[in-house]
Parts: structure tokens; C-alpha cells; sequence
């Protein structure tokens, strides 16, 4: 009988996104591959590799106790039925209690990916204080259980250690999903100069920074043109849905909804910008970074690994928008710059963040 991995992730459209490459180079090491889902939404493209899709209702920003309960009981179940040898949760509560129930279950091989520490390791709101304290207990509990943990950065793996969640000699630093560089092409640039963000619309993210350095740009040079990209949900931290249609109405920014190909949205843009507070290693700015854009992030943890300041973009202050308005300038009064980053990008990526080289890793570590 062949063996069997199972992914146990927080969201359906990552699973293909993110993970499609990891997943097909396991079932081509003759793997059966099963990946859980909260539900049927886009469950035919997670099928359509080979995948076999198993729903398991989760609420990934609730708070009920109540609810997380249920998700580790289903969980469990499924384990159990299932009996797969190597099992790997991403983001928090996938992580945490498919860790608890996989190792509940008996299974071989368990492993966990932190893909960014999160909004409650981020926001300074008593909720998220709380919040972090519960998290931070379930970690030690959770990560005690798994034969390695992968961190998509140094910081977050540091921070981790430090503060007695997982021991040392389990993490596996990885330069996150890694991205198909056969996928994402480089194309030529528009002829008009157009900076682009794509990220949930959240504080956490940057977008508010982001809006207000379109407007402080756009006021000196109206032609320049700002690209948003992103669901608008009703969730914690992100922006209200009026402050997003202000910025339109008034001609700062072209807002687009979620896709499934964001390729013609990279194309249309010069430079690519995530002023994010944190993330793991944001998947965005590799695929803008393989289709040959420089790039203007945070110096932030996971961020700050993309960007070699002044080589392939420019690093920029956490929530500090005038920073982020004069690295846009940089651009703007020099535009010649633009190609020359965007050549660096394409070189830093197939050196570091080509999803073959990632996976390999992790293939490594997770001994399949």
C-alpha cells in the first residue's frame, strides 16, 4: 500500500496557490495526497491536480472556543479515518490543532509551517493582547507535539525560540512558498509609470499607508497611477469598505476585487509595493518579483528578506506613509531605475525564493 499526506490548511484557494507545486512533487514521489478545506469553494481546483478534498468547517478569525473545539474534534476524525503518514498544517489554527490531533491519531510524521506570527503578534489592541497569550500557550502545546516546524523567516523562527514555543532544533527555515518562475514570466512595462498593491485590505497589510502615499504622490504628479488589489472583508483590522471608496471616488487609486490570475494586474504595473506590518515571506511580492517588478516593502520580518535596499527596491519604516510616498518618488523622478531593479528582482528571485529549491527542502525535512 503507497503512503499518504495530508495537508491540513486553513483555506481552499492556498491550497492550489501555494502549496500546488509542493503537492505535486509529493504525488510524484508516490504519494496519495488528501488536503482538508473549510468548504467546498474552489474544491474542483484542488481536485483537478489529483488531490483528494475533505471539508472541515473552520473559523479562521473566530475567537469560540467552542468552535475551535469542533475543528479539533473533526480534525481528529478525519486522521483517523484517513491514516496518512505525513501530515502538514499552515497558519495558526491548522498548525496548532492538526499538530494535537495528528499526533493524537498516532501519525508518523507531523509537521507544522508558520507562514507569518499573525495579528497577535502585530496589534497592540487589548483583544489582540489577549488573544496573543491564548495563541502563544497553544503554540508550546502544539509545536512540543510536531517532528519539525517550518518558519518562512529568521525573525519569526527567532522570536519563536526566544519565547519558549518551540525548541531550536526543530525549525526548518524556508524562503516561504517559493514561487513558479515558469508561471510568473517577466513582461514588458506599461507605458505610463503604475505602482500596484495586492493584499487583503487590512491595516496589518499597510493599505492605509499605502492610500495615503498615493494621495500625497498623486498630488504632485496626478498621472501617476495607483492599482489596489484585495477582498474588503468585515474582520478584524481591516479597513471599512467607505474609507476604500473615498480614495476611488476621488480618483487616487483603481480598486479591483480578489481573482483567480492576478498576472494581468502585475503586468500592468511598474512597481510593486506591500507596506505590511509582518509576514512570513509574502507570496505576492516573489510573484512580482519573477515577472521582473522592484519592489517597495516594510523593513519588517519577512519583508525585509525580499528587498536589498537600493538594489531591487527600497526598504521603508513600518506604518510610516511619508517614508513610503518618497520611495514612490524615487521612482517617479527617476523612471529609468525602474527596469534595473526589476532585472535584480528576477535575479534575486531564481537565487533564492524558485519554488523548486523550497520544496526541496521541505521534501527534505519532511523525509518524502
Amino acid at each position: 500500500m503507497g503512503k499518504k499526506f495530508l495537508l491540513i490548511s486553513p483555506k481552499n484557494r492556498p491550497t492550489y496557490n501555494f502549496r500546488g507545486d509542493l503537492l505535486k512533487a509529493i504525488m510524484e514521489r508516490g504519494y496519495e495526497v488528501v488536503a482538508t478545506g473549510p468548504d467546498r469553494e474552489n474544491a474542483d481546483r484542488i481536485e483537478a491536480m489529483g488531490v483528494r478534498h475533505i471539508v472541515v468547517p473552520l473559523s479562521r478569525n473566530g475567537t469560540s472556543i467552542k468552535s475551535d473545539i469542533a475543528y479539533y474534534r473533526a480534525l481528529l476524525k478525519v486522521i483517523k479515518d484517513e491514516k496518512p503518514d505525513v501530515t502538514l498544517g499552515y497558519t495558526v489554527k491548522p498548525s496548532i490543532y492538526g499538530a494535537m490531533a495528528a499526533r493524537k491519531a498516532g501519525v508518523g510524521g507531523v509537521y507544522s509551517m508558520i507562514t507569518g506570527a499573525g495579528y497577535t503578534f502585530t496589534s497592540r489592541t487589548v483583544k489582540a493582547k489577549l488573544l496573543h497569550k491564548i495563541v502563544t500557550f497553544l503554540y508550546k502545546r502544539a509545536l512540543k507535539l510536531t517532528d519539525a516546524v517550518f518558519f518562512q523567516n529568521s525573525d519569526d523562527m527567532a522570536e519563536f525560540v526566544e519565547g519558549g514555543l518551540v525548541k531550536s532544533d526543530k525549525c526548518t527555515v524556508v524562503n516561504g512558498s517559493g514561487v513558479n518562475m515558469e508561471h510568473f514570466t517577466p513582461k514588458p512595462y506599461p507605458e505610463g509609470l503604475c505602482f500596484f498593491m495586492l493584499a487583503r485590505v487590512m491595516y496589518c497589510k499597510g493599505a492605509m499607508e499605502y492610500l495615503k502615499a498615493a494621495e500625497a504622490v498623486k498630488s504632485a504628479y496626478p498621472w501617476v497611477r495607483f492599482m489596489l488589489l484585495g477582498a474588503v472583508e468585515q474582520i478584524q483590522d481591516s479597513l471599512p469598505k467607505h474609507i476604500v471608496e473615498d480614495y476611488v471616488n476621488r480618483g487616487i487609486v483603481e480598486y479591483f476585487p480578489e481573482t483567480t490570475d492576478v498576472r494581468p494586474y502585475f503586468e500592468q504595473c511598474s512597481v510593486y509595493v506591500l507596506p505590511s506590518y509582518r509576514e512570513g515571506t509574502p507570496r505576492t511580492v516573489l510573484e512580482a518579483m519573477s515577472m521582473g517588478r522592484p519592489v517597495i516593502t516594510s523593513d519588517a520580518p519577512g519583508c525585509r528578506q525580499t528587498v536589498v535596499d537600493g538594489v531591487n527596491g527600497y526598504l521603508v519604516p513600518v506604518k510610516d506613509a511619508e517614508a513610503l510616498a518618497a520611495a514612490m518618488l524615487r521612482f517617479v523622478e527617476a523612471p529609468d531605475t525602474v527596469v534595473g531593479m526589476g532585472e535584480e528582482s528576477i535575479r534575486l528571485c531564481r537565487e533564492r525564493f524558485e519554488v523548486g529549491k523550497v520544496n526541496a527542502k521541505m521534501l527534505e525535512t519532511m523525509k518524502i
